[in-house]
């Protein structure tokens, strides 16, 4: 297993986290997404803070992954603004900043877990020396906790395994943002604890922003601060504490639920109104 300690104290709204700036990771003002006829996103404002662990959090269908795919670079007919790290979403300087792990595991099944990692690293740094390549690998691979597979064809792995070689793909080079599209669905709950206790000691000891999605609500304790999805946008962007506040709940998937009532019954408000 992983050998990390549990993650620190959500900070609250006025606490300072290690590596932030006043500039956010993720600034996006009227952010729209229009796929066909159907608006994926709307509209949707937000910022999310650099140095701590965001959670993107909603039902499955919503617009998370259309969201993550806008903020790397990849997502077509994006309107709005959307800056990230301070350039432009798809900037070619952002290439090396950002690790992307989509759901779908990204690797190849006829190389080896380390041919895999020292391939990907290869191709972000091309200039880097064969040794630098090989410590980077080293260091992802004990991250992820891999090191007894390293050997072993990815093709060959446990769809959990797989999960984790895409996580220390998007972990090489030392990114300073992280974004992970449910990365860890389908793992068993050690498992799962063990890559939050990394989420939390990437942010805090290398100072880096993780913007992480899932539809499971439980996840969203372990994050600093929530953006809260539904039907392409966001019913809420607050730390966990404060949603419960606000809602008078004594969970976030109760807080959840109680802002998707309100937001129902506000639409539905002004539907007779018209």
């Amino acid at each position: 297993m992983m050998n990390y300690s549990a993650g620190p104290p959500h900070p609250t709204a006025s606490q300072t986290t290690p590596g932030t700036t006043h500039t956010p990771a993720i600034r996006a003002e009227d952010l729209t997404v229009v796929r066909g006829p159907r608006t994926v996103l709307r509209a949707l404002n937000f910022n999310v803070p650099r140095g701590q662990i965001t959670g993107l959090l909603g039902p499955s269908g919503c617009g998370k992954s259309t969201l993550m795919r806008a903020i790397v670079g990849t997502q077509a007919k994006v309107t709005g603004t959307l800056d990230v790290l301070g350039r432009p979403a798809g900037h070619r300087t952002l290439r090396t900043r950002i690790g992307y792990v989509t759901q779908a595991p990204s690797v190849y099944d006829d190389l080896t877990v380390r041919q895999n990692l020292d391939y990907f690293a290869a191709i972000l740094d091309p200039g880097r020396t064969a040794t630098d390549r090989r410590h980077d690998v080293d260091r992802v691979l004990t991250d992820v906790d891999l090191n007894s597979h390293a050997d072993a064809l990815a093709g060959n792995l446990s769809g959990g395994q797989r999960s984790r070689v895409s996580l220390a793909v998007a972990l090489l080079g030392t990114p300073e943002l992280l974004v992970l599209d449910e990365p860890t669905v389908g793992l068993d709950p050690v498992l799962r604890r063990d890559l939050w206790n990394l989420f939390h000691a990437i942010a805090a000891d290398r100072g880096a922003t993780l913007l992480i999605s899932s539809h499971v609500m439980d996840e969203a304790e372990r994050c600093h601060r929530l953006l809260l999805m539904r039907e392409g946008e966001i019913l809420a962007d607050d730390t966990p504490d404060a949603l419960r506040a606000r809602t008078g709940a004594d969970t976030v998937e109760a807080a959840f639920l109680h802002l998707v009532d309100e937001a129902s019954a506000a639409a539905r408000n002004k539907e007779t109104t018209r």
